[in-house]
């Protein structure tokens, strides 16, 4: 059998190499983006360095599951399915869920909350290899057609926490509606800022490298607080945020886990750690707005 050359022989891998290049990426021209759009993302985001996967946590919403689940895995998301202690009927249903649609499953022995269901997904997802997380919510509340352009967004901003707004249908409740205005301007006071224009949607990309140093260094919310806590964290460490709209729909036989006594003291409880957290960072975030 005949030897070629080394230097032959590397010419033909880098003539390999390039061919694929140019069949696996459309070619871009002077005036392109380095992510032309959420096709070309979907297209490279699964490859190389950006490995996004979906982590959905899970409490006895067994009713939407499987549709949100093929929903993501139809566009290409690996699922991390997180039984945050379901009773033994969503149990079954979520092992259905995984079997069909290869996914994986982390089951935590007792309820953790909706907080610490995330946490440790999102644990779990660093631990299989991804580098960015999605966090889903179970219940069917978040329309998934947008999902390329979050991804197109992520792959375009790594370092990004790529996070959702909501835009409401007429199905959402008034309370809930107002209540997230007050929320607002306690966050937007916290985090001396007003660059974040909703902490409590629940559909967002983290980045887990900048996410999981701040879990290994902080006492973060484990149940309904954790959203917004974690967003006012991560401002104060200066994590860059870019925001996309997504449109909420409450199903009118939805499942809530919202307890309104208790959460709603556990983040007014909240609010009040983080402002005086805040209080002493003061200095630091002022001069930091004021850099620009």
């Amino acid at each position: 059998m005949r030897k070629e050359p080394l230097n032959s022989v590397g010419e033909a891998v880098s003539a390999r190499q390039e061919r694929a290049k140019k069949r696996s990426l459309p070619a871009l021209n002077e005036h392109s983006e380095p992510v032309l759009n959420a096709a070309m993302a979907t297209q490279v985001a699964f490859q190389g360095l950006h490995k996004p996967c979906a982590v959905i946590p899970v409490y006895n919403h067994e009713q939407a599951l499987a549709q949100v689940v093929q929903a993501l895995r139809a566009s290409g998301w690996p699922c991390v399915l997180v039984d945050d202690g379901s009773h033994p009927g969503c149990a079954r249903v979520i092992e259905q869920v995984v079997a069909q649609t290869a996914s994986h499953l982390l089951r935590l022995p007792s309820n953790q909350g909706k907080g610490g269901a995330v946490m440790a997904g999102l644990r779990e997802a660093a631990r299989l290899g991804y580098s960015h997380a999605l966090q889903v919510d179970a219940d069917g509340q978040h329309d998934l057609d947008n999902l390329g352009d979050f991804l197109a967004a992520s792959q375009a901003h790594p370092q990004a926490l790529i996070c959702g707004y909501p835009r409401y249908d007429a199905s959402v409740p008034k309370s809930r509606l107002y209540a997230r205005y007050l929320t607002h301007v306690w966050v937007w006071i916290n985090s001396l800022s007003l660059h974040i224009r909703d902490s409590m949607c629940g559909f967002r990309i983290y980045p887990l490298t900048p996410t999981l140093a701040l879990l290994d260094t902080v006492t973060i919310g484990k149940r309904m607080d954790f959203d917004t806590d974690i967003l006012v964290r991560l401002s104060w460490r200066n994590q860059p945020m870019r925001w996309l709209p997504v449109r909420v729909h409450y199903p009118a036989d939805g499942v809530s886990h919202f307890r309104l006594l208790e959460d709603n003291l556990l983040i007014s409880r909240m609010h009040a750690r983080l402002f005086f957290g805040m209080l002493w960072r003061a200095p630091q975030l002022l001069w930091r707005r004021w850099r620009g």
